[in-house]
């Protein structure tokens, strides 16, 4: 398998944190656009089949990418080998996937012919392109090499735009626009295999990766799993709501889950390093390494939570119009998914890369069934701002959970989590108790207030200048190394 020298974290993490940047900016611009385009009616239904093709992408990986990443992480493994196994596995898993969702919208959406229109309209080539981009993003993961996984979510995100775009301003029915978002995502893919084959075989004839396999019942659930708790809202709420609030419920989810790929750019790049750092160095280097993760996505996640929780309607009504403004309140409440998944997703993770994976799927199990309860009923008493609670009840089961689990929960709690939330909850309180009337200087100060983390956590301040250095130093290395090559 022909790569180079692998990236580090913090370059991984650059090229993660600015792919990242600019494929979200570009898919919230298309959800703005597409919102403006479609009445909330059509954004409903328009929702509900997204959420279904989410789901449906996550079966055709069923957890399987995560053994993937464990495999290559151990030194004896044939990378080649590896990455045949994995792709033969995502074939098969998309034929059932496409062939199971077929029947399952015949079953629940039979009477509801226009919306079972626009699933299949987008099911197939959507699906069919996340499988694609998955085994792609997978490998570029394997190698840690994410500047090719960035540059297959930028061109994923400039698709997408110039997709709807192009269906906007050709005055095309909300069918064809289903159909248009769906191919993006199938030309993004097919653009991910190519950057694959350029740098590497895949040779069927290999023999299978046994190893694949092991533990994979954990990792197809939790795979599962994984996908189903965010797209549990409008799939439940369809039931409970007019498809006009699923419309109103989802404009407002779609914002705070396109941010968190701001802080999961970071569970990107100490993904691949947390697994290595347990099977090479032990639990207590991969318990420091999972708190500076923690402690880093806290706070990206902190500073995000602010700016949506204090001015809810002048963004609503810049983005999306005043029509649009029904859904500002329940941004507000929204917002504070921010901080509780990229703390989660932190936790979640430690679990996963200590060989603790099967605590992880209990806990999102418990918080699916849960979150269905919750659903049904904040929803039905409260609308669609019930239904924002019920969503924020969700992350917070599973922090309690992802905690308790945790044989490090001692150290969890001490370190971060007990001083960075009571930090965070007391200037919840004191911002909106003495600004409440000046909502734009209460974010204000409350951003200005996180610095003050930095300060008083010596500890993840002396580690980031260390991870600095680290960083600066592998630079000159390689620059050092190459300057050497070429001149001998």
């Amino acid at each position: 398998m022909k790569h180079g020298k692998k990236n580090s974290i913090g370059k991984n993490a650059v090229y993660l944190f600015y792919s990242t940047i600019f494929s979200s900016g570009l898919n919230a611009v298309t959800l703005v656009i597409l919102a403006k385009y479609l009445d909330s009616q059509s954004y409903g239904m328009f929702s509900i089949a997204l959420a279904y093709a989410l789901i449906m992408g996550y079966c055709t990986d069923a957890g399987i990418s995560v053994a993937v990443l464990r495999e290559g992480s151990k030194k004896e493994v044939s990378l080649t080998a590896l990455l045949s196994s994995f792709v033969k596995v995502r074939l098969v898993l998309l034929g059932i996937t496409l062939l199971a969702g077929y029947f399952l919208i015949q079953l629940l959406y039979q009477n509801q012919p226009e919306l079972m229109k626009i699933m299949y309209y987008l099911m197939l080539p959507m699906v069919t392109g996340l499988a694609l981009q998955s085994i792609s993003i997978t490998y570029f993961q394997l190698i840690e090499e994410m500047q090719y996984l960035g540059l297959i979510r930028i061109c994923s995100a400039l698709l997408l735009v110039v997709s709807v775009l192009s269906g906007m301003m050709l005055s095309l029915h909300p069918f064809l626009i289903c159909l248009f978002y769906g191919f993006s995502y199938l030309l993004a893919g097919f653009v991910g295999i190519h950057l694959v084959a350029k740098r590497t075989t895949i040779h069927f004839k290999h023999a299978f990766h046994r190893g694949l396999l092991k533990n994979v019942t954990s990792f197809i659930i939790s795979g599962l799993l994984v996908v189903l708790l965010p797209q549990l809202g409008p799939i439940v709420l369809e039931r409970t709501l007019t498809l006009k609030q699923v419309g109103f419920f989802a404009v407002a989810y779609r914002i705070p889950s396109a941010l968190y790929q701001i802080p999961g750019v970071l569970a990107g790049a100490f993904y691949p390093a947390l697994f290595k750092s347990y099977n090479g160095k032990g639990e207590a280097e991969h318990l420091q390494l999972n708190l500076l993760q923690l402690k880093m996505m806290a706070l990206t996640g902190m500073a995000m939570t602010v700016s949506f929780f204090y001015i809810p309607e002048p963004l609503i009504s810049t983005l999306f119009g005043n029509e649009w403004l029904s859904a500002s309140n329940a941004l507000q409440i929204l917002s504070l998914m921010l901080v509780l998944q990229s703390i989660n997703v932190a936790l979640a993770d430690g679990l996963t890369t200590k060989a603790l994976h099967y605590r992880r799927t209990a806990i999102q199990a418990a918080a699916l069934l849960i979150g269905i309860g919750f659903y049904v009923g904040f929803s039905r008493q409260y609308g669609i701002e019930g239904a924002a609670c019920a969503a924020v009840g969700i992350e917070l089961v599973s922090l309690a959970g992802y905690w308790f689990l945790n044989p490090a929960k001692k150290a969890l709690a001490v370190n971060m989590l007990i001083p960075y939330l009571s930090f965070f909850i007391v200037l919840f309180v004191i911002m909106n108790y003495f600004f409440s009337e000046s909502p734009v200087l209460a974010a204000s100060l409350h951003l200005l207030s996180l610095t003050v983390i930095l300060v008083a956590d010596r500890e993840l301040l002396h580690k980031l200048k260390g991870f600095i250095y680290k960083e600066k130093r592998a630079e000159e290395e390689t620059t050092e190394r190459g300057i050497g090559d070429g001149l001998s």
